[in-house]
């Protein structure tokens, strides 16, 4: 029996790639981001989804609720796919940031490096795997959508393939993608990486 997860990025807001909004509250879906969530939700529609799970940022639960609607069932918030706790990072320009030495150490050692008063990506990695492990335990045939952040579902897919964290700038995760995880006694295999939907 294995479990199947459509690892979800959320589609893109209006700050996308200019702040690092991280888990600043109320941060929502820009227009083309609505367009691509619907998408989202007709690609997902013919996967026979079980459940729709979502970190619990607005801009996740505004992509989660389209592919919920189509599938039937109700989203599920999951505190373990929130975004990373960037710590004092956190709404500061993307610009502004790239002369930190904190942030480029960040950049340069994910597999040990902590954002200041925030998570390490081990502590990310941990709580994610963690989940999906909880969910392909207990719904061994589930068909899973679960929708997150790119730096979470990569901290994810480099533990399933067996790959460390400071490769994960090798994996590409775009806003609006899907990545198909097949997960069983025997393993995990991926099946598709940072599929991503027409407009």
């Amino acid at each position: 029996m294995t479990t199947t997860f459509f690892l979800v990025r959320h589609a893109p807001h209006g700050l996308q790639d200019r702040v690092l909004v991280g888990r600043t509250p109320r941060i929502g879906l820009s227009d083309e981001g609505r367009r691509q969530a619907a998408a989202l939700a007709v690609r997902l529609s013919t996967e026979a989804l079980t459940s729709v799970h979502a970190s619990p940022r607005e801009r996740a639960q505004q992509t989660a609720n389209p592919i919920a609607e189509a599938a039937r069932v109700v989203v599920t918030i999951s505190p373990d796919l929130d975004e990373i706790d960037f710590g004092i990072w956190t709404g500061r320009g993307v610009v502004e940031m790239a002369d930190d030495p904190t942030w480029r150490r960040w950049n340069e050692n994910r597999e040990h490096a902590r954002a200041p008063d925030g998570e390490s990506m081990q502590e990310v990695q941990q709580r994610a795997v963690g989940l999906l492990d909880r969910l392909a335990r207990t719904h061994p045939d589930g068909r899973i959508a679960a929708v997150s952040h790119g730096d979470v579902i990569r901290a994810a897919l480099l533990h399933y393939l067996g790959m460390r964290l400071d490769a994960y700038d090798r994996l590409e995760v775009s806003p609006a993608s899907v990545s198909t995880l097949v997960v069983g006694a025997w393993g995990a295999r991926l099946l598709s990486l940072n599929e991503q939907v027409k407009t």
